[in-house]
């Protein structure tokens, strides 16, 4: 049956089920609004290991073990893993979840990555391919530093604009049927295409991705014919402080008012007046995190009835950005709602 929705979106004949999620975060992120809400909360971020790329590793493997844990199932029950990080060829992934022998996509939609990997694998579910899928991405701020702006040890100075890559990983099982155990429905996506403005500052990565989450959000509001009245909240993914101003006046130009009903994962992670943050949080895990520990609790006790859950990224590297080139930004969006 065809489940194509309008330009851009899928709306499932069925929906598929989130059965489970995990969420493992670094001491900062444990410090945060969110910090009770964590499954687990590390020590130290070196999590036992001797570089940030392993301790990354370990926070992808250890939350995928949570979440396949709470969903009271092995690794021989999953069909696929969809998973992807921010580190070049996706090692966080690769040596995270190699022991664990699951046929794997691995992803790179930059701080988007945890929106994809979940529509992907409800797509491959509600298309039939699969009865059960584990969606996951994490990131590490000492990591990601290294990987785009400058080593630690440099100490250089972040503008106000700049946002903190969130050190974290949230997994999710996603499966057919419903459970005992379901947390949420996910009844339909729209995938996001690249928008690009020239901006080229990629210490405001917030504005770069604005353009993109608006572009998503304005394309689901017409395959789906509906507005910011039909969701509880409509959650983007780490657009911080500076994004979420340029993201509601992208949106009201378009005649859309979403000022009521919209939050910022990578500005609610932190708390502003007592973590030092800039314009907010960011990364792959920032998204990833918010969804498993605080949003699906509020879809599972029936507090919302459907949010719409947009996580952005920025599609830049160390070449593209040395090399001059703007940074183009991409989100995809998922409809969430309580069973």
């Amino acid at each position: 049956m065809d489940q194509r929705q309008g330009k851009a979106s899928i709306r499932f004949t069925e929906p598929v089920f989130i059965r489970s999620s995990a969420s493992i975060v670094g001491t900062k992120e444990g410090k945060g609004p969110f910090g009770a809400l964590f499954d687990r909360v590390g020590e130290d971020d070196m999590f036992g290991q001797k570089t940030w790329e392993e301790a990354e590793s370990v926070l992808q493997r250890e939350a995928v073990g949570l979440a396949l844990e709470k969903a009271k199932v092995g690794p021989q029950d999953v069909s696929f893993f969809f998973a992807g990080d921010l580190l070049g060829q996706s090692i966080a992934t690769s040596f995270g979840l190699s022991s664990y022998e699951v046929p794997l996509f691995g992803l790179y939609g930059a701080c988007s990555t945890c929106g994809e990997a979940l529509a992907l694998g409800a797509m491959a579910i509600a298309g039939g391919y699969a009865e059960r899928t584990v969606c996951v991405t994490s990131s590490h701020f000492a990591s990601a530093e290294k990987e785009f702006r400058f080593p630690l040890e440099y100490g250089n100075q972040r503008p106000l604009s700049a946002t903190w890559t969130v050190t974290g990983s949230g997994a999710f099982v996603l499966e057919r049927y419903p459970s005992a155990w379901t947390r949420a429905l996910i009844n339909g996506v729209t995938v996001g295409k690249i928008v690009d403005y020239g901006l080229k500052d990629s210490m405001n990565m917030g504005a770069c991705m604005a353009p993109a989450a608006a572009s998503t959000i304005e394309r689901h509001f017409l395959d789906f014919c509906r507005g910011p009245q039909d969701y509880d909240r409509i959650v983007t993914g780490d657009l911080g402080m500076v994004g979420q101003t340029v993201l509601i006046d992208l949106l009201q130009k378009k005649g859309y008012d979403i000022s009521g009903a919209h939050m910022d994962c990578g500005i609610e992670i932190f708390d502003a007046q007592e973590q030092d943050t800039h314009a907010g949080g960011s990364g792959c895990g920032c998204s990833a995190v918010t969804l498993s520990a605080f949003l699906l609790k509020q879809l599972s006790t029936k507090a919302w009835r459907r949010v719409l859950f947009v996580p952005t990224g920025a599609l830049l590297s160390k070449t593209s950005f040395n090399e001059g080139k703007s940074v183009p930004g991409i989100a995809h969006a998922l409809v969430l709602e309580a069973c």
